[in-house]
């Protein structure tokens, strides 16, 4: 089988690419023209390609490939500055995915590997999300996601393109940016945090299990037409996540309580209403589909992932356990 992966050079291409190596006679990264080629796993191949939303010519790029892996992303961006962010959102991953799926057709690709969002469906639920459950994106990055899995389902039953569509929660893992790993620096300094009464319920996934997910959708036969949502099968809260990210950090977590009430007080005067439901609000899926479906066990626990992931850390610090 011979695999194309857009966005081959980013957090989850990274991971995805060796792991299909594994089983694949061929893995084709996309890469930019401003990117070094050692980005790259050394037995990729790699297809240099303009942005995503430059209207690319695919044709060269999938002539031969079986199945496409597609990363490629505007991905949420904090602070966004734009003067119309759900334009770029949909410029990208809207019309730059359905773009892909056309060439695809017409390159005679068989199957569209899609990374979705858990957004599409929302951004919190007391009870855990399964494919069935109503779609609710709130924000453009979400938005864009849901309107590029319509689009892929368009396509799917015009030309028979088999698509299969994933929805990870909150990936994780060597490489990690933006909350998480502000989580992360705040757990390794020590800085006292005012979570310890938090309740909630929250999923994620280690990116070497949404890699082993994402190889599995490419190849299983059953995949084909599906949406699933993936996780490590382990809930945590917020707070249960600090203690275990300290324990693989090698330190000891600082965290004491406040009445929720005075921490949603606290966000609504500081403008951090956003923030202040992530931490504390629930949002967790249910991944027995995939597992029931494609016979899909996640490789790694979510303690071992934490502990991939402080090695890292450590190592990106100059430090070790």
């Amino acid at each position: 089988m011979k695999v194309l992966v857009t966005g081959a050079t980013g957090f989850v291409g990274h991971f995805a690419c060796p792991r299909l190596l594994r089983e694949c006679t061929e893995v084709r990264g996309t890469i930019l023209a401003s990117e070094p080629p050692d980005l790259l796993n050394t037995s990729v191949t790699p297809v240099v390609v303009p942005p995503l939303e430059s209207g690319n010519d695919w044709s060269g790029a999938l002539r031969g490939i079986d199945v496409v892996v597609h990363l490629a992303a505007r991905v949420h961006v904090m602070h966004d500055r734009a003067e119309n962010p759900l334009t770029l959102f949909r410029k990208v991953n809207t019309e730059g995915t359905r773009q892909l799926a056309q060439h695809a057709v017409k390159a005679g690709v068989k199957r569209l590997v899609f990374i979705s969002t858990i957004k599409v469906n929302g951004e919190e639920s007391a009870i855990p999300y399964t494919e069935e459950s109503p779609v609710n994106p709130t924000d453009p990055y979400g938005i864009s996601k849901w309107e590029a899995e319509q689009a892929l389902r368009q396509i799917e039953a015009e030309t028979g393109l088999e698509v299969v569509i994933i929805r990870p929660t909150l990936v994780y893992g060597p490489g990690v940016k933006a909350n998480f790993l502000s989580m992360m620096n705040a757990v390794r300094r020590g800085l006292p945090l005012p979570l310890a009464s938090i309740t909630n319920k929250r999923s994620l996934i280690y990116v070497g299990n949404l890699a082993d997910a994402l190889a599995t959708c490419a190849m299983h036969p059953a995949a084909a037409g599906k949406t699933f949502l993936v996780s490590d099968g382990e809930d945590v809260s917020t707070p249960e996540l600090i203690r275990r990210t300290a324990s693989a950090l090698g330190v000891t977590p600082r965290l004491f309580p406040v009445p929720l009430s005075l921490m949603r007080l606290a966000g609504k005067i500081s403008g951090r209403n956003a923030v202040i439901d992530r931490i504390t609000g629930s949002l967790a899926v249910d991944s027995s589909k995939i597992k029931r479906e494609l016979g899909w066990p996640p490789p790694f626990t979510l303690d071992e992932g934490l502990r991939e992931t402080a090695a890292w850390y450590l190592k990106t610090n100059g430090q070790t356990l």
